[in-house]
């Protein structure tokens, strides 16, 4: 592709020579080790490294072209270089232009919210493929296109990443889990949606965008992708749901609520705790099914992919039984059973609301006594935790504070931190073990028939330290407690 082909679009803030334009391009880099022979490179400051001092790199791994955001002298640099104000979203531009705007050929589906995004895209991609579809997937666990899975290292990849993945992808569906980080960091920028979906909106990530309003405002930057005639789902049972579907409605775009409210296109009448099984009523219709995972805020996330169904030609009976052999999400309220009757539960929930739901459920399911393991991530938003441990006091028999992700806070700080916090929100409820693998064998090693542990804030996610135990996951710990890793001594519950 010609060099002025993919920057026809951008808007530059220095002129290039007419002989530069017509420079050929093979490919796209947004870091120096993946150039090679006529790339063009994109320099981005990070929070940590800034691309703009690996452009010598990149030139002398074969760059022909270089964007980037800083002042560079004229003919300073041996390839043309390209001005531009914002690196991130001149990326996203040209690499939609580069993979020809790979989202207009395929339906595309955005999930944002707080919390439920990962459980709703598994949802709905099981719903999909048991009627005959197929289905890509970009989200927190995995990235899943054309059947093969890869690793994902963040919810939303890189703009780069996004659109090669969608170029890649033959399914006629591609579900995107989109973060409030990735849309401000224009990760999203080129990306045209079919359907975006909102599951709700808590406390969260302040540390990055301040207050709630700005983090809001970031989620609401999703819905000015949707494609002319997309649509938006929203859980209007939540302040910042309503609000968004207020929004929308202003601006004319078509949107399907859900919430308990009559007036809601999808009205939640009923939740049987015990059985698992939703009252919904649409078109003056009640329907009842069976949820295959346990909890209120799963049931939001089953209602939210059964409207999409829908609205994708899916019929509710066909939506319903394919519900019944959906066999849940890796770290998302992830039952494990032990042998003396103990319920220990692996949730990913890491905001006051999640964590409220987690033991609620354990209580609604008849759990005698309930122990909570969790902790809170160095360096990150620090106003949400006061709320989590008020909440974990008054609905567990007893928490444990213990290490979640350090990042670079040092142990004896956040030792230090946990004690802290226990002693000023803990009702002499809590007990801090720091190493989280023995936090875990402490709760187990203290459990009786028909308790409930209930380990949030990690989920899928590896351990990102070593522990005493040799294990690596919340999961593999409870496995390896039991001493038999082969499940001969537990049972997996779906």
């Amino acid at each position: 592709m010609k060099l002025k082909q993919l920057i026809n679009t951008l808007d530059l803030k220095n002129t290039l020579k007419s002989e530069s334009a017509n420079i050929n391009i093979s490919g796209i880099a947004d870091n120096s080790i993946d150039v090679e022979n006529n790339y063009i490179f994109v320099a981005i400051k990070g929070l940590n490294t800034d691309g703009h001092d690996y452009i010598s790199d990149a030139i002398k791994r074969g760059a022909s072209a270089i964007i980037g955001e800083i002042d560079i002298e004229k003919n300073s640099l041996p390839v043309p270089y390209i001005q531009v104000s914002n690196s991130r979203k001149a990326l996203g531009v040209i690499a939609n232009s580069f993979y020809n705007s790979p989202s207009k050929q395929k339906l595309m589906i955005g999930i944002t919210g707080t919390n439920g995004k990962t459980t709703t895209s598994f949802i709905l991609k099981h719903i999909l493929e048991s009627n005959g579809m197929t289905c890509s997937l970009i989200g927190t666990i995995q990235n899943e296109i054309n059947g093969e899975v890869y690793h994902s290292k963040q919810t939303t990849p890189s703009s780069l990443s996004l659109q090669r993945f969608l170029s890649e992808s033959r399914d006629e569906i591609a579900i995107v889990e989109v973060s409030s980080h990735g849309l401000t960091q224009y990760r999203v920028e080129g990306i045209r949606f079919d359907i975006c979906i909102f599951t709700n909106l808590e406390q969260e990530h302040l540390d990055y965008h301040g207050t709630m309003e700005n983090y809001f405002k970031s989620k609401l930057l999703l819905f000015n992708h949707l494609k002319e005639n997309g649509q938006a789902v929203v859980n209007v049972d939540n302040f910042w749901g309503e609000k968004l579907a207020e929004i929308l409605k202003e601006k004319e775009i078509i949107v399907h609520t859900i919430g308990q409210a009559r007036e809601n296109e999808v009205q939640i009448k009923k939740f049987n705790y015990e059985k698992s099984v939703i009252s919904i009523e649409e078109s003056n219709e009640t329907i009842h099914f069976s949820m295959p995972m346990t909890g209120v805020h799963n049931l939001y996330n089953f209602v939210m992919a059964y409207r999409v169904a829908q609205l994708l030609g899916i019929q509710k009976e066909d939506v319903i039984n394919s519900l019944r052999n959906f066999k849940g999400v890796k770290g998302r309220f992830e039952i494990l059973k032990l042998q003396n009757d103990v319920t220990v539960v692996v949730d990913y929930a890491h905001t006051a609301n999640a964590v409220f739901y987690c033991l609620n459920t354990a209580k609604q399911h008849g759990a005698k006594r309930v122990t909570h393991i969790f902790g809170f991530r160095g360096n990150r938003d620090e106003s949400k935790r006061k709320e989590m441990i008020t909440i974990s006091s008054e609905l567990s028999n007893q928490f444990i504070l213990t290490f979640d992700d350090l990042n670079s806070v040092t142990i004896p700080e956040m030792i230090q931190t946990l004690k802290d916090l226990n002693n000023l929100y803990g009702n002499q409820k809590g007990l801090v073990i720091p190493d989280r693998t023995l936090a875990i064998k402490w709760a187990i090693e203290q459990s009786k028939p028909v308790d409930w542990i209930i380990i949030t804030g990690k989920g899928h996610e590896d351990y990102n330290q070593k522990f005493t135990l040799p294990t690596s996951s919340d999961e593999k710990t409870v496995l390896y407690l039991t001493e038999e890793f082969n499940k001969t001594n537990i049972e997996t519950i779906n």
